[in-house]
């Protein structure tokens, strides 16, 4: 009994003593950047075991209390840094806490490789990374050209504001053999079929960090993902708080080669963001952009056949035939002796050859609102509706005037585009719906424009009013100069300047009237402009169930996808009041599991996808991540991809001059209407009888080995090697319609497997004292291309990039500087629009900061600053030199 007394008494003692021995904890200090010595705002500080937490302020100070016992440790994280642990010993205790930069790829979390959170070490497959600090160090204008320097990337320059990214090959405009995801949403417009990521997603302000994954994603990224995904991601609100500027004043065309004088480069942006108790969040964000843009001025004369075609010797004085690459309007061509024979007897010296004469075109210069534009606008708003459970929704849109290439110039004035999107984010999952918006605005065909704007001042042959149209007034005076004794160039050049004697000059007030009139007129209609407000609606979900399993990780996910196309017959085959719409659904799963302590790591994926317009596709990724010593790794992957044909592949409908652009599905058939009216394709051989083939889904095989290293905790080493292998391999065809003269080109695939291989090393090294250095190299090949079959690969064999910079010299460390090499190779560029040799050539970016105040930066820089002007893609502009001086508040 005594015991039991005894007992309870201690019970009793302890129940009233021990709460006595915990205090009140008091925590204070500041959070600064062991880099910059900067404060770190809007950092997360918490008590390591309890849920007290808390948010430095815009001067990077935090003071919160707690109810604990000492010693006690303190957690300090921020995205871009270290997490760091401190233990405070003493309550009233006042602490300064550095933060290392995460400057080291070994520290950087990433998810693209799996859809879920893994070290960049650790990527079963190769990835690229650009960080928050990668991005504000930029030294060129755009963070899109951070692409540029990744190994295994290329991009491709159509306007200012049109840049587009391909991995390994198949690079061109709107590349459909790579993914490219905007916060979860897929960035390709869904009619226009080109990535919309540099024109209305993100703002540099707003950009978090950026992956890229050079090689097939389809097993976990869907259609598209043929070659390569990006994940682009923006910051988080209640990370990333308070009021930022960019503001980018700078100049363009400094030698006077495109323009006439130098002109302006304008780029102002702003970010708000400000979160309530850690709760609610909110951000708003804008950009402007403006310049004269680059031109695409290449007068070499080009012989066309279809969409295939080569350069040629001759200018407008010397062919009459002439057809400049980047001259529009001069695809209007007609065999003279049409109109001769009824003029000379059979038998004439110049019935016995043809005689090919053009209209006369315009340059690019006349027919393009030189002056590009951009705003963007964006915002979001998150609620945590538990400690693991957020709601986000959040929408990007923009508006402007920008250029594209296809097969033609496409100018896309007062184009509108949206993206909207409402998420649930957990831990565990996440479910999303979103919709792309497009509306093509004013967009016209500079070359179908051109064209028309001719027939609208002077028909080329009027057969109601023959003796006011072009052809028969030009054969007319040729006839009249040959006949007179004139040499039959110089009976050419004399007829021409009588046909075009009434000519509206570009610039003028009757060539501005016309114009307008015809670049305002429907294509189907007579004139140059697309009615093109197609959608996509997209729902998908991803559960990890990681963390419920014991045996192994396992994800598992879905989506469905819904396409509107609404072109009103401008550039698909609906009508008015006749939307196409088709759906695709997917889903995929991917299990994986580390053995041996770790040392070996296999990860299986599965994907299957159904289109309505296509059978099924089942697109398996196997992985084997082996650690050959400490942060020493050896990767292999076996994946598939594949990709649907994209809307324009399946259902386009489009005359672009000399010929008519169609689809690949059946409906082809009934549209050139072969059985009444027989049609032959353009073959190595010759002209073959043409017989419609089942329209597949591209498909392909790729095999990869890796290596990864962390040298002496400062170097990362990266390598791989790959080979591809393709199956219905989807390009263009010429056919031509004898009995009408017409001229198509159908999207069909290849009868033949064909492969690509290639290799890419890269190192990054981070030195003493802030200095950093990377280098890589690599190169992508093609083989067993089809005679006669464009492919499209337009890649350099060979790519180098190259950059040192430094964020904080001398004892204030206030100074910083950066510089970005880039060297290609030349090649053959097999595009749409022209095909030709691309040369050689090497570019310089470089930047120079200065820190006026810990959160204000000026920085000095410029791309491509020797102003060697460059192309990477025939019939597209030539870039030269843009210089900038920036001023960035809160980066």
């Amino acid at each position: 009994m005594k015991r039991r007394i005894i007992f309870l008494c201690l019970l009793i003692c302890a129940h009233y003593l021990l709460p006595a021995q915990k205090q009140s904890i008091t925590v204070a200090g500041t959070i600064t950047d062991s880099a910059t010595r900067e404060p770190v705002p809007f950092a997360t500080v918490s008590m390591k075991g309890t849920n007290s937490k808390t948010k430095t302020d815009d001067k990077g100070n935090f003071n919160f209390s707690v109810q604990g016992n000492f010693p006690v440790v303190i957690l300090v994280s921020y995205a871009g840094m270290e997490t760091r642990q401190f233990i405070l010993q003493k309550t009233g205790e006042e602490i300064s806490i550095p933060l290392k930069p995460s400057g080291q790829l070994n520290e950087v979390v990433i998810t693209a490789p799996t859809r879920v959170h893994s070290s960049y070490m650790e990527a079963p497959v190769s990835v690229g990374y650009v960080g928050l600090r990668d991005i504000r160090n930029l030294p060129a204008p755009s963070y899109y050209d951070a692409f540029k320097s990744q190994m295994g990337v290329d991009n491709v320059i159509s306007s200012l504001t049109f840049n587009t990214i391909s991995t390994r090959g198949f690079n061109g405009s709107g590349s459909s053999r790579v993914n490219q995801l905007v916060d979860g949403m897929d960035n390709q417009a869904p009619g226009l079929n080109f990535f919309i990521g540099n024109f209305v997603g993100l703002t540099q302000l707003d950009v978090e960090h950026m992956e890229i994954l050079p090689g097939a994603s389809s097993a976990l990224y869907g259609s598209g993902g043929m070659n390569g995904t990006i994940l682009i991601t923006s910051k988080d609100p209640f990370k990333y708080q308070g009021f930022s500027i960019l503001a980018k004043q700078g100049v363009m065309h400094v030698d006077k080669q495109q323009r006439d004088k130098p002109s302006a480069y304008n780029d102002y942006s702003f970010r708000w963001a400000k979160a309530f108790k850690n709760k609610f969040a909110i951000k708003l964000g804008g950009q402007y952009i403006s310049g004269k843009d680059w031109l695409a001025n290449d007068s070499t004369n080009y012989l066309r056949a279809g969409n295939t075609g080569k350069t040629i010797p001759g200018t407008r004085a010397t062919d009459p035939n002439y057809d400049g690459v980047n001259v529009y309007g001069d695809e209007t061509k007609i065999d003279l002796r049409n109109f001769l024979a009824g003029i000379l007897p059979p038998d004439h010296e110049l019935l016995k050859n043809p005689m090919m004469v053009s209209r006369t075109g315009y340059n690019e210069k006349d027919v393009i609102d030189p002056v590009t534009k951009n705003i963007k606008l964006s915002g979001a708003l998150h609620y945590k509706l538990t400690n693991k459970l957020e709601a986000q929704l959040m929408g990007y849109w923009a508006t402007g005037n920008t250029v594209y290439t296809g097969n033609n110039r496409y100018v896309l004035k007062g184009i509108k585009i949206g993206q909207y999107k409402l998420e649930l984010r957990h831990s565990d999952w996440f479910l999303r719906s979103y919709t792309t918006q497009e509306d093509a605005g004013e967009a016209y065909s500079a070359t179908v424009t051109s064209q028309y704007v001719n027939e609208a001042w002077k028909r080329s042959f009027n057969p109601a009013d023959i003796p006011s149209s072009w052809y028969p007034q030009y054969t007319g005076a040729f006839m009249q100069a040959y006949m007179a004794g004139a040499p039959i160039s110089q009976a050419h050049q004399m007829a021409r300047a009588y046909a075009d004697r009434d000519r509206p000059l570009p610039g003028s007030e009757q060539f501005k009237t016309i114009f307008d009139q015809v670049r305002k007129t429907p294509i189907s209609e007579g004139g140059g402009l697309f009615l093109e407000r197609s959608q996509l609606w997209m729902t998908e979900g991803q559960y990890d169930l990681s963390n419920k399993l014991k045996f192994a990780d396992l994800i598992v996910g879905g989506n469905w996808k819904k396409y509107i196309l609404n072109s009103e017959g401008t550039l698909f085959i609906d009508t008015l009041g006749s939307p196409i719409t088709f759906n695709e659904v997917g889903a995929y799963a991917q299990i994986g599991k580390k053995f041996f302590n770790d040392v070996l790591s296999l990860s299986f994926s599965g994907r299957y996808d159904k289109n309505e317009d296509f059978k099924g596709k089942f697109t398996p990724r196997a992985t084997a991540l082996v650690k050959l010593a400490k942060d020493h790794n050896l990767r292999f992957s076996y994946q598939t991809a594949y990709r649907f044909p994209t809307p324009q592949q399946k259902y386009i409908r489009l005359d672009v001059g000399e010929y008519t652009l169609l689809g690949g599905l059946p409906w082809v058939v009934d549209y050139m209407d072969v059985v009444k009216n027989p049609v032959f394709e353009m073959t190595a051989q010759g002209l073959q009888p043409y017989t419609y083939k089942e329209f597949k889904p591209e498909s392909m095989r790729s095999f990869e080995v890796g290596y990864k290293a962390w040298i002496q905790k400062k170097i990362v080493v990266d390598g791989y090697a790959y080979l591809g292998k393709y199956r219905d391999f989807l390009g263009r065809n010429v056919l031509v319609q004898p009995s009408t003269g017409k001229v198509f080109s159908t999207v069909v695939n290849s009868s033949t497997e064909v492969k690509t291989y290639g290799f890419g090393v890269g190192i990054n090294y981070k030195m003493r004292d802030n200095y950093s250095l990377f280098a890589n190299a690599y190169s992508d090949v093609i083989k067993d291309v089809p005679s006669g079959f464009q492919s499209f690969f337009n890649t350099p064999k060979y790519r180098v990039n190259a950059g040192f910079g430094n964020e904080g010299l001398c004892k204030s460390e206030k100074i910083g500087f950066n510089v970005v090499w880039h060297w290609q190779d030349g090649f053959y560029s097999d595009g749409d629009l022209a095909s030709g040799s691309v040369g050689a050539f090497n570019s310089i970016d470089a930047q120079v900061s200065y820190k006026l105040l810990p959160s204000a930066t000026v920085r000095v820089g410029g791309s491509n600053i020797l102003n060697h002007y460059y192309q990477n893609s025939y019939g597209n502009p030539k870039v030269g030199g843009l210089y900038y001086v920036s001023f960035g508040f809160n980066l």
